[in-house]
């Protein structure tokens, strides 16, 4: 009997996931990378202050897994605004 969990996940469920990484650097403010990070992902403060925080505090924070277009879409978009941001293949 085929598994139905199989076959009932999407494309982008069996497509591999990129991780949109935010790192730590000495130029950008804290109230700056909370704001991007909350007009990038349209998230609320609370969630924009927690990934800042880690960014701040651990030197990075994983924003969010995606497949490759909008993972690469949202790093630009960071980069935009003078984030260092980069894309990492989820393993």
């Amino acid at each position: 009997m085929p598994d139905v969990e199989q076959e009932t996940k999407s494309q982008t469920d069996l497509e591999p996931g990129y991780l949109v990484v935010c790192w730590d650097d000495p130029i950008n403010l804290m109230d700056y990378v909370t704001h991007v990070f909350q007009k990038v992902f349209g998230w609320k403060r609370q969630k924009a202050e927690f990934h800042m925080m880690q960014v701040h505090t651990e030197g990075k924070s994983v924003l969010l897994r995606e497949g490759l277009e909008k993972a690469e879409f949202y790093v630009h978009q960071l980069q935009k605004y003078t984030l260092h941001a980069t894309l990492e293949r989820d393993t």
